[in-house]
């Protein structure tokens, strides 16, 4: 028999999906869906006792995992790839009960993730609102002059999470004075210069940025 790709453990007992038509060689009964060989001979499930197992196809590992625990009696189902040749797992069978308990099992741990997930997004909100208030404050500190909603603006904007803004950056997060400088250059860029129409129009970025950079400075120096 060509080899597993995944070998079993010498006490798996192992189930096959044919890729050919094949008859129980007990009942006569076929085409074998699954079949078990025993002493070289194709016999159904019924007739190897297994025919009480319900099929669990792959995909989900910890499914899997707890069907077995939960089940005295199983099997690996595999099936040949004749391209790779060799044999392949495609589920396992288990006790009926034996699902429905792994079911249930793996549901409580859906839930107790979810609720992990909510608890960790409000946390993460509320680090969130904590950094770019002290982002905000930080702004107003290098530019007193810089109106309060739109150094909150310019904070909310750089520190989104997510976004690989400066405000994210190791940087950003550590309230360096180069990064608090950028994302206040950046807002002043996009919002007081006609920055934006030069690069519709086709200037080059860093032309673009040369003939703004006098209004950049100016408005800087204001709020300085």
């Amino acid at each position: 028999m060509a080899h597993l790709a995944t070998p079993p453990h010498r006490t798996e007992l192992l189930v096959f999906q044919p890729v050919k038509r094949k008859q129980c060689a007990e009942c006569r009964g076929g085409p074998l869906a699954m079949l078990v060989l025993e002493d070289g001979v194709p016999r159904c499930l019924d007739c190897a006792d297994l025919g009480h197992l319900v099929f669990l196809p792959r995909g989900d590992t910890a499914l899997t995992r707890r069907s077995r625990e939960e089940s005295g009696l199983s099997a690996v189902v595999v099936r040949f790839n004749r391209r790779k040749g060799r044999y392949e797992r495609q589920g396992v069978l288990v006790e009926e009960g034996a699902l429905v308990r792994a079911e249930a099992r793996c549901l409580a741990d859906a839930e107790a993730r979810r609720r992990r997930r909510v608890r960790d997004a409000r946390r993460r909100a509320v680090e969130d609102v904590r950094f770019t208030e002290a982002f905000a404050a930080e702004i107003r500190r290098l530019f007193p002059g810089c109106p309060a909603d739109r150094a909150r603006g310019i904070a909310a904007h750089a520190s989104l999470r997510g976004s690989g803004r400066v405000g994210r950056s190791a940087a950003g997060r550590a309230l360096s004075e180069g990064a608090v400088v950028s994302a206040v250059v950046a807002s002043v860029r996009h919002l007081d210069t006609p920055y934006d129409q030069l690069l519709m129009s086709g200037v080059p970025r860093h032309e673009a940025r040369r003939r703004i950079a006098v209004t950049v400075e100016g408005v800087l120096g204001g709020w300085r």
